[in-house]
Parts: structure tokens; sequence; C-alpha cells
């Protein structure tokens, strides 16, 4: 067929001649998960969860000791229910989640187009110097914009030669390394369990402002516009049919409740650290070198170094997760938004080989170099803010209505009344969250 002529045929899905499955595929008999029936889903955990996440814990914990542990847990669960929603429509449509916001409008390709240029250039600096910032500590004669610059390049040609399985491996590879090190580093501090326990009772702080730190901790954990790149990483492993919803599920559950425990030890470091000796770390990444320093001289030097190297991967998981999924978002994003809705399914989403993946690999890792040696430019930061805002409530309320299409999602993949419950409330949770983020966004262009 005419239509699929273009289509990347980098690794081929289903007939290419049916939009959608058929159904026989549909009813298909399901693979059951195996405990190594992971890997996109610890890509998705590995690149949602960066240094930001990592300060706001801390930070969490430093100021309001386990009170808030509860707001971890809701964060994990929402995560969970947006990547299962985003998963489960590729799986039941055949349409990856940019395809499926063609089906609601062409204003969807107007938003998503512009925060995608935007978001990758800002992020791509931000990337590379959070990426920098462990390692110029660990090796302080070198400056960390040589860190910086290398870690774009290396995630970009790691990228570049478009084998996933390699890139699966080395973020695999590297959340294990965020664990252990953390997990230890928490270990060592000896935590009180009776009250790790106390705080996953809903309680919230009576000070101003607390309300949307909780929010802030609980839409924290784990990505933004990574979590729709989840379909994407699918379609690359090969899960690509109906009968792989049952491993999906399994995979996006396991690799979130890994990342919840992940959070839930930085945030005992943050109180059995920072709260007891009431110690304030840093706004920014810059505040994790200040954890490195406490644990140095509480527990020697040794456990500076161990919490840096688990400071890197988190950094440079994150990277090289955006550099890979984010990327194949925009290749069907640029490939696709001008062509008819109802004719795209997967078979039309280039893959990394293609021009326009290759163009915002460059776009997310040469341009954004100039930030590095510049003042940041507000207008940039102002506009990123506040896309970024909004792109959480965007997910989340076209997730309702993309999973709720009769002509599209068979019956059997719908939501059911469970899912539509909980996706209202995490949209519910992220439209009052980007309302906090915008206004904050946008109060200096008020004078604010």
């Amino acid at each position: 067929m005419s239509q699929h002529a273009h289509a990347d045929r980098g690794h081929p899905v289903h007939n290419p001649d049916i939009v959608g499955f058929t159904q026989a595929e549909i009813n298909e008999t399901p693979v059951k998960p195996k405990w190594n029936s992971l890997g996109p889903g610890i890509v998705a955990a590995a690149t949602g969860v960066g240094a930001a996440d990592l300060v706001a814990t801390l930070t969490a914990g430093s100021r309001y000791g386990y009170m808030l542990m509860w707001a971890v847990v809701l964060g994990v669960i929402l995560k969970i229910v947006l990547v299962e929603g985003t998963g489960r429509y590729y799986l039941s449509t055949g349409k990856t989640i940019f395809q499926g916001w063609r089906t609601l409008g062409q204003w969807t390709s107007w938003y998503f187009g512009i925060y995608i240029i935007v978001w990758g250039f800002v992020y791509g600096a931000t990337a590379m110097s959070s990426t920098a910032l462990p390692l110029a500590a660990l090796f302080p004669g070198v400056d960390s914009k040589i860190f910086a610059i290398a870690a774009g390049l290396i995630g970009m040609g790691l990228v570049w030669l478009n084998k996933y399985r390699l890139v699966e491996t080395l973020m695999t590879v590297l959340i294990g390394i965020m664990f252990v090190t953390v997990l230890l580093s928490a270990a060592m501090t000896t935590p009180n369990i009776g009250e790790i326990l106390t705080g996953l009772v809903p309680r919230l702080p009576t000070e101003d402002g607390a309300m949307f730190y909780v929010l802030g901790l609980a839409g924290g954990v784990g990505g933004t516009i990574t979590l729709a790149a989840y379909g994407y990483w699918l379609r690359e492993k090969g899960w690509n049919t109906p009968k792989w919803m049952r491993v999906m599920r399994f995979d996006n559950s396991v690799s979130y409740i890994l990342t919840g425990i992940f959070v839930i030890a930085t945030m005992i470091m943050g109180v059995e650290l920072l709260h007891s000796a009431d110690i304030a770390i840093s706004a920014g990444d810059r505040g994790l070198l200040d954890v490195g320093n406490v644990l140095a001289e509480r527990y020697g030097e040794a456990w500076s170094v161990v919490f840096l190297v688990g400071f890197f991967a988190a950094s440079f998981s994150s990277l090289l997760g955006v550099w890979h999924g984010v990327s194949l978002m925009f290749a069907d994003f640029w490939t696709n938004f001008r062509r008819p809705a109802d004719e795209l399914d997967q078979d039309d989403a280039p893959s990394l080989a293609s021009k326009p993946a290759r163009f915002y690999l460059i776009w997310l890792t040469i341009l954004p170099m100039s930030l590095l040696f510049l003042d940041r430019p507000i207008f940039l930061i102002l506009l990123y803010g506040t896309l970024g805002a909004l792109f959480m409530p965007f997910l989340a309320i076209t997730l309702l209505f993309l999973n709720n299409q009769k002509k599209l999602v068979p019956e059997k993949f719908r939501n059911k009344w469970y899912h539509n419950v909980l996706l209202g409330l995490t949209a519910l949770i992220f439209i009052v969250l980007g309302g906090s983020e915008l206004i904050k966004a946008l109060t200096p262009l008020f004078g604010g």
C-alpha cells in the first residue's frame, strides 16, 4: 500500500497492510510474564528518576521527616497507572501514543510539536550538567563542562548505533548501580522502621505551601514526557501485539515498584542525614553534592564516593533514556503529523536510523552545549516551565479519552471503571500541580 511505502522497516511489526490488529491477533494466547521479562519498564523508570527527583525527595525528608512517605507511594501508583495506560493503548490498537493523540485532533500536534522542541533544547543542557556534577566532584581537577560535553556526545553515540538491546543492558546496569549505592547509603544511616511505617499514613504538614510539596513529591517519582515514550520502547523490544499485554503490565509494575523502593531509600537519607542534623541542602542538583559531603563527614570518604557514583548513574541513565526514547517520539511526530490519523499505525513510526530521529539527537546534544557556557535564557526557561507544567495533565486526560474509544480500542482492553477513577484522580492531581507550576513559571513576567 502506498501509505506504507515510506515506512521504516528497521524492525518489521505485524501485517503492514492492516491498520490496527486482526481479530486473530487480539485473541491470541497471552504470553506469560517471567522474572526476566523486564526491559522497557526498567528503561522508562531509570530515565524518569534523575537528579532533580533525588533532590526533591531528600529535601522533603530533611524538611518534614517521614511525614510524606505516603506521597512517594502515591507517586508510584500514579506512574504505574499512566504508563500502563500508555502501554495498553499501544498494544491494543497498534498505534503509538502520538498517533493516538492525532485521532483527538490537530491541536495535539501543535502543542506536542512546540513542547518537544523547547523541552529538548533546555533538557539537553540540564541532563549534561547533571551528569557532569558528580564526575567533577570525584575528579576535581577537570572542568565540569568537559564532563558535560563528553556525557552528551557519548549518549548521542550510543543511541546513534540504533541498538535497543545495548541501551536496555546499559540502563539495567545503571539502575542496578543507583539501586545498590542508594540502598547501601540509606542502610548506613540505620533508619527508624517504626517512623517509616507511620509515614505511610496520609498526613499533611501545617505550613503554607506544603500541599504543593506533597503533590510535587507524588508527581515527581519518575518522568514526564518519558512516560509517553514507553510504547516506543515496547516496540523496540518486539512486544508489539496484544499477546504481550500481561508481560507489559508485569514489566511496568515491577519497574516502578523498584523505583518506589529507591525513592524511599532516598527519603530515608534525607531524614536520617539531614533532618536529624538540621542540615539544609542547596537547591538544584548541587544539593546531591552536599549529601555526599555529609556522608563523608559522618561515615568516611568512601561513602561519599559510593553515593556520587549512584548520583552519576541516576543522571546518565536519564540522559541516555531521553536521547533514545524522545528521539523516537520526535521521529514519529515529524514523519506523521501531516497525515490522516486513521491511516497511521506503528509501522509508520520511524526507527532511530531515520533522519528526523538523528536530527533530534543532534538537537538534544550539540545545540544545548551553548547553554553550558551562557546564563540560561529566561524566555526559554519560562516556556519550558509552562509547557512542562501542562504535559502531565495533557497525558492523563488524553489517556482517559484514548482508552475509552469504542472505534479503536477492542472492548476487552478498554478502561475499566477503576482505570477511569485512577486516571481521573491522576489528571486532577496534575491539573492542580500543573496550575501551581504555571503560576511559578509565569510569575517573572509580571514582576513577581
